[in-house]
Formats: structure tokens, sequence, C-alpha cells
């Protein structure tokens, strides 16, 4: 973000050092309801705000609401309860909806929504229209330099590979210099490998043009790539909005600790401040105050096993992915954990194990309203 966005404070704190302002509120959903039947709402009581400059990605499994919120901050879809803010103005509340063409909102739809008629610069420049052309051709040469699509301005959309394609969208929203820019899963059309190259693309292009924006996806590590922060939301419900790290390392439920990546659960007994397990003792971090009878959530890059001939761990799976091992530990009582190890520790399935736990945060949850060891 540019000084020039940032928003002025007043005078400078004792011992000459200037403070860093905090960034302004851009939007602000508060207590928002939205629901295509009546008493089934496809997003209840949803509360989160997004900062000037920030990334928020809308996490969460498919019909889970997080389209209906973004098209709620659009203007596409009117609220039921609460309110949606931008830029300190009330857009949405019941029986009232600023239009989305008032809002200074760009989109990316997952089908880029390019007009096939159009060459590249003409669908950058759609937009643009109530500017002179002399301004109108100096922003789309802008653009086109910014989304490194210069020598391609003459081609027409199927003209271009599908990360061309994405680009010219993106570039299209960005010309009219958007409020805030919102992308609905904008991967979802690419292959792997040039997925992994336009989210680093995206990612650098939001943060030279300092443009506040919204993704929604259904892939963890695509949100923790690209995000400041992360609102998981599930059957309509936001489950946890934080830091993609704390989303990780201390999920708010079960349901963000299992959806974020791989996770175990373990019974265990809080005992004198310590949480007593199969697998070892692990410290109550936390302060979990509820049931002595918990679950301990286990990431595998907390476990890592050593061949041990008198143990009774041992292995059961193992899944190569490439720059890991995955290895899948049977205990005795028949729970399961599980190991990221290197790529080059192969062991054979059936070798006895060591667990070494090394727990970078201890997360509990009440016994019963975690999944069992082997959901």
């Amino acid at each position: 973000m540019s000084q020039g966005q940032r928003k002025r404070t007043g005078a400078a704190p004792a011992g000459g050092q200037t403070r860093t302002p905090e960034p302004r509120t851009v939007l602000e959903l508060r207590k928002v309801t939205c629901a295509y039947e009546a008493g089934r709402p496809a997003i209840l009581d949803i509360s989160f705000s997004v900062r000037e400059g920030e990334t928020l990605c809308l996490l969460g499994p498919s019909g889970c609401g997080k389209t209906t919120a973004l098209r709620a901050i659009a203007g596409f879809e009117p609220v039921v309860t609460g309110e949606i803010h931008l830029e300190s103005r009330l857009v949405s509340t019941p029986g009232m909806l600023v239009p989305t063409e008032r809002r200074r909102v760009g989109m990316v739809f997952q089908d880029y929504a390019l007009f096939p008629h159009l060459r590249v610069a003409e669908n950058i420049a759609f937009g643009l229209r109530h500017l002179p052309s002399d301004q109108r051709a100096a922003q789309v040469q802008t653009m086109l330099a910014l989304t490194s699509l210069r020598g391609f301005e003459r081609r027409y959309p199927h003209e271009l590979s599908g990360g061309q394609q994405q680009r010219v969208a993106l570039a299209r929203a960005l010309a009219q210099k958007p409020v805030v820019l919102l992308l609905d899963e904008p991967f979802s059309n690419l292959d792997p490998d040039m997925t992994g190259k336009m989210r680093e693309e995206l990612h650098a292009l939001l943060r030279r043009t300092g443009t506040t924006s919204i993704l929604v996806t259904h892939d963890h590590e695509e949100a923790f790539a690209i995000a400041d922060r992360v609102a998981v939301l599930n059957n309509g419900r936001l489950e946890q909005f934080d830091t993609p790290e704390a989303i990780y390392h201390t999920p708010s439920t079960p349901f963000v600790a299992d959806f974020v990546g791989q996770a175990d659960f373990i019974p265990g007994t809080i005992q004198n401040g310590k949480v007593s397990t199969e697998i070892g003792e692990f410290p109550n971090q936390g302060g979990y105050q509820g049931s002595p009878s918990v679950m301990v959530m286990i990431r595998p890059d907390d476990v890592h096993i050593v061949p041990s001939a008198h143990c009774p761990a041992r292995i059961v799976a193992r899944q190569f992915r490439g720059s890991e091992n995955l290895y899948t530990i049977g205990l005795p009582s028949g729970h399961i954990v599980h190991s990221s190890e290197a790529s080059t520790n192969v062991y054979p399935l059936g070798t006895p194990v060591e667990l070494q736990v090394i727990a970078t945060h201890t997360v509990l949850f009440a016994r019963d309203s975690a999944p069992g060891p082997d959901a």
C-alpha cells in the first residue's frame, strides 16, 4: 500500500518515532443473513471486516455460503437481516440495496466472463467509457503493463491461454480502480501448474497495486498462500476469522482443524495441568477449562518417527508426496496418527516406530465435539 493510501494520524508519539497508522476499514458485514428459500438461510449472522490493502479469503467446502457472501457484498443478493457497509457507507440492509454499479466493486468470475467479440484492449476498456478517450487509452496501457499483456492487445479471448484470459479479467476489473476486488474461485479453470504460477502473479499484483480484495476458494493451500486473513465458513456460519497461521495452528473448532489440513484427534485426560494421552503428555497451553476428558489435535508435522524394534506403534500406510512422505501410524489402541517425514526417509509397512511428538500448539476440544480418531 502506498503512503498516499494510508490514513493520516495526529502528532507523533514521544521520542520522535512515527507510529504506523492502522489501515482503515473498507468493508464491514454486521450480522448478515441471506436466504434463497424461506427458513433456509445460505449464510447466517455473518460478521467480519476488511482493511484497506488487505486480501481476505472466504474459505469453505461447496455449499457453505462463501459465494453467497461474495454476491451479497457485490450487491447481487439482498440481505434478510444485518448490514453491509462499504467505505463507511451503508449499501445493504433489509429493504435497501445499493445497485452493484454504484458500489465501485470489481468482480472476477470463475469463467472470467470476457466478451468474446471484443479484443483484449477492448475488454479492458469496457468499463472506462466514462473517461475521455486519451485517459481511457492510457489506463488500458497501464493495465496491459501491470498484467504482462503487452503484445496481446489485438487478440480475442479464444486466442489466449487460460492464464492470459485470467489476466485480462483482472486487468478489466482493476482498470476501474475498485474500492474492493471480488474474486470467485479464479483458479478453478486452470491446471495445477498454471494455478501455482497465477497465485504468485495475483499475490504480487494485489500487493503492487495496494488493492483491497476478497477471494472465494475451497482450497486451504490457496487461501494460506494469498490471504492476510481467512474467514472459514461451514453450513452458512462463520467458524473462525483470523490469520492463516492462527487458523492452522490454533483452530477454534474441530471442523476448522480438519478442513485446513491433516488433523488427528487423540483421546486425552487433563490431570494437574497436563494432558495425558496414549502418545505422551502435553501442556494445557490454552488453559482448557471444560471436562477433563478431551480430544487432542495433532498435526503430521508435530510427529516424528524413529524405527525401534521394541515399540508397539507400527507403520500401516505411506503416501509419497514429492517433497515428503506422509506415514499413517497404527497405535496399540487402534487409533491412528500421521507423520510427515522427509521424502528420503522411506520405511517399509509394518515397521515398529517410536513417536517423538513436538506439538507447536496443544489444541484441545471436548471429547464429544471432535471426530473420532479414525474419521
